[in-house]
């Protein structure tokens, strides 16, 4: 797969597990970065990239972790791979509309809600809480594909599952917003994402609209 993401004068660009920056003038390319897979697992899926609204960090995501990279020294700062309550392949992963939460959703329909700058699971979203016990319980397995930030509500976001329906899903009036901001880490590093397993995890049961 390729995919392109612009910043400023180059291209950030995935070829299944490794990341290529481009020149936009020349289109030469100018590094290339390997992808750290999880050991036994296969460069298979979509690579996706967004840029943090600092336009300095990027997220990367594929099914077996999100990861944080310098996008100016191509360097990767922290990682999350699948674990303990969310051990399902990831499905999508974005940015709120702020850049400090991460939406990542996973292939048996939990959805994770983690801090954005250490990639802490702030919370876990459970399939109960937008999909029928019909749903859950049907021959097909239903889960999000798809997960758009609402572009102005930092806390509000969309997913499209694979039955075709879209849900929209924010917390509740008393909570306000997604878990509890995570207590400051030695050095800000998590390459292996075990430090974020200790974060406080619930099925948080948010307002939601299907459409």
């Amino acid at each position: 797969m390729l995919l392109f993401v612009p910043l400023k004068k180059c291209q950030i660009l995935t070829i299944l597990e490794h990341l290529c920056v481009w020149s936009i003038d020349t289109w030469e390319r100018r590094k290339t970065v390997p992808i750290q897979l999880p050991a036994g697992k296969a460069p298979s899926g979509d690579t996706r990239v967004q840029f943090h609204s600092d336009q300095i960090r990027l997220l990367v995501s594929h099914e077996t972790q999100i990861a944080l990279y310098d996008a100016s020294k191509m360097d990767r700062i922290c990682q999350w791979v699948p674990q303990d309550v969310l051990p399902a392949p990831i499905s999508y992963a974005a940015y709120s509309c702020n850049s400090q939460l991460v939406y990542t959703s996973f292939c048996d329909g939990n959805v994770g809600v983690f801090d954005a700058d250490t990639l802490r699971l702030r919370c876990r979203i459970s399939p109960s809480v937008y999909l029928s016990p019909a749903v859950i319980n049907g021959s097909q397995a239903v889960y999000p594909v798809v997960v758009a930030a609402h572009p102005q509500e930092p806390n509000q976001f969309a997913i499209g599952l694979t039955d075709g329906y879209v849900k929209v899903i924010e917390p509740s009036e008393s909570e306000g917003k997604w878990g509890m901001s995570p207590p400051p880490v030695d050095n800000g590093m998590m390459l292996n994402g075990r430090t974020g397993s200790s974060s406080t995890t619930s099925n948080h049961a948010p307002d939601q609209v299907q459409r």
